[in-house]
């Protein structure tokens, strides 16, 4: 069954949009595998069963007197998983949602790294669910994976440990974990079990995107604020509120921020009024060489 009217004109808008920032980007998120044919020695590993005897480096045992098996950069290459909130809070933005933003990232992130034939999966955490494309480099790929992108309608709640949780089951091999979301868990412990993909071996990236409303707070009149992942309601006088939402704001964001750093993970903050070309600029270039 074909895409509907309305999804493609959404995919039609998503590649136009990717294409205008893909334009724009040049270097990508790591250093290809290989040059030419040659392959690059990376690092050593303690022998174990299993490991190919060829690449045991028998100088390093006349020194040590213990078995190392050498690593290559192509064995250590990473695969490519981006990862989005589609919960029902990223629907929220005018005049592009945060989920709308987050599809144009991930579309361009994919197009740049697989022009450097690397190879890109894609997850959606929609509904309380993982829809999942197991990563790969061919253009059918791309479609799919944009295809995927416009199907999905942002719906259900945030639940950052339950997506954590998927993440394992689903990512096996050490891979490069690039996540877009708002981050907005009601769960104390959400953002925790995120960052403990660190744990298992992958390197874990936190785009946080925010609507330029909130992180303002411009609203002036009284206002009747509905949430957007349960049934509540609060009516209010924004100015009475508006000092008090911003100072929790900022220590969330800290917070958010300092944790991500204290478990070694990249971590940063886009606002829907930044054009996507500039916001992955700063991400590709303070990456550029460190993987």
């Amino acid at each position: 069954m074909g895409l509907s009217p309305d999804a493609l004109a959404r995919l039609v808008k998503l590649h136009l949009r990717t294409e205008v920032v893909v334009d724009g980007l040049i270097a990508g998120l790591h250093r290809s595998p290989t040059r030419g044919q040659s392959v690059e020695f990376a690092e050593h590993k303690e022998y174990s069963p299993g490991d190919e005897i060829r690449h045991i480096d028998w100088k390093a045992y006349g020194k040590l007197d213990r078995y190392y098996v050498k690593r290559y950069e192509q064995e250590t290459n990473l695969d490519a998983f981006l990862v989005i909130d589609g919960s029902a809070s990223m629907a929220y933005g005018e005049p592009e949602t945060k989920y709308e933003l987050a599809a144009v990232l991930a579309s361009s992130l994919a197009t740049v790294l697989s022009r450097q034939q690397d190879r890109v999966g894609l997850a959606i955490w929609n509904g309380g669910e993982l829809q999942v494309l197991p990563p790969h480099s061919s253009p059918a790929h791309l479609t799919n994976l944009n295809n995927l992108l416009v199907e999905t309608v942002p719906r259900g709640g945030t639940d950052l440990g339950a997506l954590a949780d998927a993440l394992a089951e689903k990512i096996r091999r050490r891979s490069l974990v690039i996540v877009l979301s708002d981050l907005f868990d009601p769960t104390p412990a959400g953002l925790s079990r995120l960052t403990a993909l660190r744990v298992r071996g992958h390197d874990l990236v936190l785009l946080q995107l925010l609507d330029r409303t909130e992180l303002e707070f411009p609203f002036e009149d009284p206002t009747l604020f509905l949430s957007m992942e349960d049934d509540r309601r609060l009516e209010v006088n924004p100015r009475e509120l508006r000092r008090g939402y911003l100072a929790e704001l900022e220590r969330f964001l800290e917070s958010t921020e300092r944790h991500c750093r204290e478990h070694d993970c990249d971590y940063q903050r886009i606002r829907s009024d930044v054009p996507p070309e500039n916001a992955l600029a700063e991400l590709l270039g303070s990456r550029r060489g460190s993987t």
